[in-house]
């Protein structure tokens, strides 16, 4: 038995690594550049990235936070807030690969800061802080100086075409594949196009008569003429456009000439296409290598214009699957920072998301499948957990690659975060060193078996009607959404069991099993064991004809209202510092009049102007 237990603690000695030993690439803006080259070669080598964001603040008050009773919907609109509130601090990136027991991790430590670089006002003018988040990496050694002054900035897609449009950008390598007419042809539009048609024509013509005369005066005159201009050593030609109609129908007509003339699209300062360049080669070879050059001044004015949003392009563009931890938090903060402003809707965030980033798989979904690790807890604890009661043996393949890697413990949960998915799956049977061989079979095998991780952001998903949440984080227990009635305006000091207490015998739906849960001190949540008794205790709780300890509970201002009504409250951003101050706008909102009507409960609280 002795001899069995040292073998045991010899192989987790093994195939277990503290990760605060390893070092992890720091990455400013000083930097930020030099190490794009290896980073792209590390997520092409990797079979999966990991992620985890370390942000400015996550919620201004206790119940902002998503809670057990939340829907999707509602914990998407508590998401949506967060990350429209506050900003990324740093973001933790880690490509990775599992073979056998082995893990090979390459982590990156990015520093972010939404500096305006450009002078436009974007990508932020302000954004808030929450004191426990700075005081938590302050203890860490964070360098808040070089975070302001040496954090990489950027902008998202949407910023960058309105920054392009401001500064009158070209877009200097169009799609003209995706360019086609919307509806047939009108009077205007065959008239325009013929007269472009036309005049391209001429301006070809004119260039290659003049090229073959000897005479540099006529040569001139002609090129003034037909208005040829040059774009560097190439003679190019302007077309103004006035509606992007024109603009469409101009790339699709430059289509004809595609032998040897290059489109370039000029943006107008106010939006839009203000004109539409035409560049003529002189050869195959030469058109050749025009397009190479316009690609790589695009590709130098991206890199101004998207500072950090170059890594979310390149992670978008491996297609790699994204491992997260807490996938709904992560992606509202990634979609509004470096995609678009977040939609309202959890369906269109879902369907926007699932465009840029096919593939997430987040590893709570996983842990709920593993017995002691279905309840709430941080990627340090549940590594910590897994060690004490299941051998899952990993062994962490980290090289040290290069300076600027430090043992800061800044970044580490994106290591953990691959070490704790690489045990879990490990756990369940899941073979992650078969993704290596670029087997379709094999990898959709692998994403079946981790059915729903990335339910939530399924551009199919559909959430029920009556859909059933948790009241407790540490109970599996369910209870439907029309079986909740939200409770406040009740005496200070009370705490759950002195609320049942008093609610039971007050009327007749508290006959029936009822349980009492606080959300924050003002607010309450009163979960019915029975279907139609929430209905029933809200019609009563409303009406002029309730009687004994409930009316006099009203009279002194208790109020209640149902889930919908909590719905409304996310929905409509109404964030104050009480949930109960947050649902009492939510039902005066809805009807203003009937609303300041409810405030008195009964007659006995309404004054007589006859009586003074």
């Amino acid at each position: 038995m002795a001899s069995r237990f040292s073998y045991f603690q010899l192989h987790r000695r093994l195939y277990t690594t503290t990760t605060d030993q390893w070092s992890i690439k720091q990455v400013r803006n000083s930097n930020f550049h030099g190490c794009l080259g290896d980073l792209k070669n590390h997520i092409s080598d990797s079979d999966f990235i990991a992620l985890s964001l370390q942000r400015t603040g996550s919620s201004s008050f206790p119940w902002h936070r998503p809670q057990p009773f939340d829907t999707l919907d509602t914990a998407y609109c508590k998401a949506k807030y967060a990350a429209e509130k506050f900003q990324i601090l740093q973001f933790s990136l880690c490509p990775f690969s599992v073979r056998d027991s082995k893990l090979i991790a390459h982590p990156y430590n990015f520093h972010l800061f939404p500096r305006d670089e450009l002078n436009i006002g974007m990508p932020s003018y302000s954004f808030s802080c929450q004191v426990s988040h700075l005081t938590s990496i302050a203890r860490e050694g964070f360098d808040f100086g070089a975070w302001v002054y040496d954090g990489i900035s950027y902008l998202s897609r949407a910023q960058e075409s309105i920054a392009k449009a401001q500064m009158g950008c070209q877009t200097l390598t169009p799609n003209t594949d995706a360019v086609k007419s919307s509806s047939e042809p009108s009077v205007f539009d065959t008239i325009f196009v013929q007269r472009v048609k036309s005049r391209v024509k001429n301006w070809k013509d004119a260039y290659d008569s003049s090229s073959k005369t000897n005479d540099a005066l006529l040569s001139t005159l002609k090129k003034l003429i037909v208005g040829i201009e040059q774009y560097g050593s190439r003679p190019s030609i302007v077309i103004d456009v006035y509606s992007e109609r024109q603009a469409l129908l101009a790339l699709e007509l430059l289509k004809e000439f595609s032998d040897d003339v290059v489109p370039v699209v000029i943006s107008a300062k106010s939006g839009g296409t203000q004109a539409i360049r035409a560049i003529l080669t002189s050869s195959k070879e030469d058109k050749i290598l025009l397009e190479k050059e316009l690609q790589n001044l695009e590709d130098e004015e991206n890199k101004k214009f998207r500072g950090f949003r170059e890594v979310i392009e390149m992670i978008s563009a491996s297609q790699k699957p994204i491992v997260s931890y807490s996938s709904l938090h992560d992606f509202t903060f990634i979609h509004s920072k470096f995609l678009a402003p977040l939609p309202t809707s959890i369906d269109e965030f879902a369907s926007s998301l699932h465009l840029v980033f096919p593939r997430v798989l987040e590893v709570k979904h996983l842990m709920s499948k593993i017995g002691g690790l279905s309840k709430p807890m941080s990627i340090a604890a549940a590594l910590s957990y897994l060690k004490k009661h299941y051998y899952a043996p990993t062994y962490l393949d980290i090289p040290i690659e290069a300076p600027g890697n430090d043992h800061k413990p800044q970044g580490h949960n994106a290591i953990r975060l691959c070490h704790l998915f690489a045990k879990v799956c490990s756990l369940l049977k899941i073979d992650l060193s078969g993704v290596q061989s670029n087997n379709n079979e094999c990898l959709a095998s692998m994403l079946e078996k981790c059915s729903n991780v990335s339910s939530s952001f399924s551009p199919y998903h559909h959430e029920p009607k009556d859909e059933d949440v948790k009241i407790w984080a540490r109970d599996v227990r369910k209870a439907s959404c029309r079986h909740l009635v939200f409770l406040w305006g009740f005496r200070e000091g009370m705490t759950a069991p002195l609320l049942k207490a008093s609610l039971e015998g007050s009327h007749e739906v508290f006959c029936e099993e009822f349980y009492v849960r606080f959300v924050d001190k003002k607010c309450a949540i009163i979960v019915f064991s029975q279907p139609g008794l929430s209905e029933t205790f809200l019609d009563a709780i409303n009406s002029d004809c309730i009687v004994g300890s409930l009316r006099e509970m009203v009279s002194e201002g208790l109020r209640a209202t149902g889930y919908e009504t909590y719905k409304r409250m996310c929905r409509f951003d109404l964030w104050e510092a009480d949930l109960a101050e947050s649902l009492e706008r939510a039902i005066f909102e809805a009807d203003p009049e009937t609303a300041q009507l409810d405030i008195n409960y009964s007659n006995d609280t309404v004054i007589s102007l006859d009586d003074l």
